[in-house]
């Protein structure tokens, strides 16, 4: 599939400021310095990082940790990033629908804004318990763009969010993936008692968060190439009209899935 987002230079830039608190907060009390631990799709590799950081702060090895993904741009990003970060977490290429691993090899699967990306994400959650040992655990999180709220609403943000929806479907894709996980949980096979759900949000207002989430959209939408050019010029404009406005509010809604195998 054609991951919607792409991997541009913008694209990455915002992958890169996820961490594993703010991102992946409800595994982390199940790490440990025996943990082995496999991000799936792991983008640049901030949070694979943190996870491997938080293994060898345990007295475990970071190599314990492995993130893949399915495109060589963002692994190379990751390796950069790990080089810099001096923390020796493994990267590779594989498909989330395909792990290139034996049945049970980790403890902890992760896997951060992916599921939304997929024509079968009930495949990729099984894929993701059949490489979990028995009585670890598979955690995932997803946005849910129509649950996503902010003030203002200029036209062109209100264009952007249906835009992106729409194209995130014609890719295949569930772009209000939060709010499916345990519908796609069950769906794998996995009973009431296997699964626990939560939510979390992202927030930005007035001010450099709103700033910075406003130029990172405008640099996106401008660098994709797939939005026409009489809309990217629109969209671009609300998000610059909404951040300029002192009231400026934006919260994105996440699900988080918690599976014991």
């Amino acid at each position: 599939m054609k991951y919607t987002h792409g991997h541009g230079p913008a694209v990455l830039a915002n992958h890169v400021t996820r961490t594993a608190q703010d991102s992946m907060a409800f595994v982390l009390p199940y790490l440990h310095r025996d943990s082995r631990v496999l991000d799936v799709g792991c983008g640049p590799g901030s949070i694979t990082l943190d996870l491997a950081a938080a293994i060898a702060g345990e007295g475990g090895a970071a190599s314990q940790v492995i993130g893949v993904e399915n495109t060589p741009a963002p692994v190379a990003a990751a390796e950069e990033l790990a080089r810099r970060r001096g923390i020796g977490a493994v990267f590779m290429t594989g498909d989330a629908q395909a792990l290139p691993f034996q049945d049970g090899t980790f403890d902890v699967v992760v896997a951060h804004q992916v599921l939304q990306h997929l024509g079968d994400p009930v495949g990729a959650l099984r894929e993701c318990a059949r490489v979990a040992a028995p009585g670890g655990i598979v955690a995932v999180r997803d946005a849910d763009y129509d649950a996503m709220f902010f003030y203002p609403q200029p036209e062109g943000m209100l264009e952007w969010q249906h835009d992106y929806r729409r194209r995130a479907r014609a890719n295949g894709g569930e772009p209000d993936a939060g709010r499916h996980l345990p519908e796609w949980a069950r769906a794998a096979g996995f009973g009431p008692g296997q699964i626990t759900f939560s939510t979390t949000t992202w927030q930005y207002s007035a001010g450099a968060g709103a700033s910075w989430l406003a130029d990172n959209w405008t640099r996106r939408t401008r660098e994709s190439g797939a939005v026409p050019a009489d809309a990217t010029d629109r969209i671009c404009a609300g998000w610059r009209t909404w951040r300029e406005d002192e009231a400026a509010v934006f919260v994105m809604p996440h699900g988080e899935l918690l599976i014991r195998v």
